[in-house]
């Protein structure tokens, strides 16, 4: 709805305005009217208003005036005068402040009714192109931070986009901590950004698995990750309380070249907690320390188990599990140990399929995972390592398509709402968007462009279905920000318009 404010001396007119139309139907909402421009000009500085309607002649302050001077703070204000004076004086002034219209009294009510339906239209679209350079520029900055945790940016040009974006990275530390919530609402985003971002050292995105990143950059080592504690704690505590929250804090590091190796810890701390759902906040220190004390008994190379899964040899694999869990190796073992040990592969196995898995299918083998968390005994452990490996080669077997692709369509699946190209992805993938449209084709058997339309649109109708969101509001979340593009690609799929298959539900 967009706020209008009248004003005129007359009272009736006054009420006459506000009983002639539906302003609710036009998507107007009069949220205030005075008697004279004085007090249309008080009123003003605190009632926000996107429509003013005036009269000419008043006492105090003439409506020229008020506007003259309603629009030096205020200047996106749109203005429609009201006047029984049919002077050139009055209508050339009038334009010079840029008025939408200059309406004679008595109204005619379809010209007045068709100048605001004129000026809707311009603001509609004058919000639509506000929300999208918001938008590009929030992209921008997503995209530029997540390549910078990814190490995927070289120095000189990680200083030029900090500083393009007004990002000040010149402290000595860079610690990340990783927010979590399953069920994200608008306002609880906004608040944690906004309490994030009140700090100037603290700056927030969010990354491809659609967690919350917090960067902050500090001189102090002591004082740097209190202030992070404290902060989280907030975000926790303001948390409502149907909202589960969770937060990953990442291990500190020095200069910003060594950003990414917080950010990866902070991963690796979030996994843990997917594991303890009950724990709401754990610091990666935490888990190192944790880690001393099993590191006898953990493998010396994890990287080893991983060249074998990757290589599908399952029987050296097997192998390589029964001389780890051999009784030699585990000779005094306790049950306490046996459970950190097992709660370790378990996190191995997650942050393996993690990469290498779309969601759906890191699913698929939730049940072996929990078996391995569950083992009491070396036997029962072995059995759980074994199935899980044998699970994960058995789904890289039946893999097809190319490990980037796989990127692109689990991207696709978690982004699909932004703004997304091969360019793009290819930025962020580092890799040719030539090529990647070509990898994406042989293994998808359609174009990245069709795909995307084609998974956009079941989007599109799951909302129309689900949701009471008017249309254009749903074709701004599944992606397209032009109406007729959207129109136009919902009845290829579909074969009627968004309109007419909302009606047939």
């Amino acid at each position: 709805m967009y706020k209008v404010f009248i004003v005129d001396d007359e009272p009736f007119i006054l009420t006459g305005l506000r009983d002639i139309l539906d302003w609710e139907l036009l998507g107007l909402e009069i949220v205030g009217q005075a008697e004279n421009g004085q007090e249309a000009l008080d009123m003003l500085r605190e009632v926000p208003a996107d429509i003013l309607i005036t009269d000419i002649s008043m006492p105090v302050m003439s409506g020229l005036e008020c506007i003259r001077a309603v629009t030096k703070f205020r200047p996106e204000i749109k203005v429609i005068v009201l006047s029984g004076y049919d002077e050139f004086m009055y209508v050339k002034e009038g334009l010079s402040l840029g008025i939408e219209n200059y309406l004679l009294k008595p109204i005619n009510l379809a010209e007045f009714q068709s100048t605001l339906e004129t000026v809707v239209e311009k603001l509609n679209v004058s919000r639509v192109d506000m929300e999208w350079s918001q938008y590009t520029a929030s992209v921008l900055k997503d995209n530029m931070l997540l390549r910078w945790m990814r190490n995927q940016i070289d120095r000189n040009e990680l200083s030029e986009r900090l500083q393009l974006l007004g990002l000040p990275i010149n402290k000595r530390f860079i610690q990340v901590a990783l927010i979590q919530t399953e069920m994200e609402t608008e306002s609880f985003q906004v608040n944690t950004a906004a309490l994030a971002e009140s700090n100037p050292w603290f700056f927030t995105f969010w990354d491809a698995d659609n967690d919350f990143v917090l960067v902050h950059n500090f001189e102090d080592k002591d004082a740097g990750p209190a202030e992070m504690d404290a902060i989280l704690k907030r975000m926790i505590g303001t948390c409502p309380a149907d909202l589960r929250i969770r937060a990953a804090v990442g291990a500190i590091e020095e200069t910003e070249n060594a950003a990414h190796l917080s950010y990866e810890s902070a991963k690796q701390a979030l996994e843990f907690l997917t594991i303890h759902p009950e724990r709401k906040l754990i610091y990666y220190e935490q888990l190192k320390e944790r880690k001393k004390d099993l590191k006898d008994s953990l493998p010396e190379d994890w990287n080893e188990y991983t060249k074998l899964i990757i290589s599908k040899d399952t029987p050296a694999l097997m192998e390589r599990i029964d001389s780890y869990l051999s009784e030699e190796r585990m000779e005094g073992i306790t049950p306490d140990l046996l459970q950190e040990i097992a709660l370790d592969w378990n996190l191995y196995f997650r942050m393996l399929i993690k990469d290498i898995r779309s969601e759906m299918e890191r699913e698929l083998i939730a049940d072996v995972l929990t078996s391995i968390r569950t083992a009491n005994s070396l036997p029962a452990l072995s059995v759980a390592l074994k199935n899980t490996a044998k699970k994960v080669i058995e789904l890289l077997e039946r893999e097809v398509k190319s490990p980037v692709v796989n990127q692109v369509l689990n991207y696709i699946e978690k982004s699909y709402g932004e703004d997304l190209s091969l360019k793009k992805l290819g930025y962020s993938f580092n890799i040719h968007p030539v090529y990647l449209g070509q990898l994406f084709n042989k293994a998808v058997g359609e174009s990245f462009a069709e795909y995307l339309n084609r998974y956009r649109i079941e989007k599109a109708k799951e909302q129309l279905r689900t949701t009471n969101c008017k249309v254009h509001e749903i074709a701004k979340n599944v992606g397209y920000w032009e109406m007729g593009y959207f129109y136009k690609q919902f009845k290829k799929y579909v074969g009627i318009s968004p309109t007419e298959f909302k009606g047939l539900l």
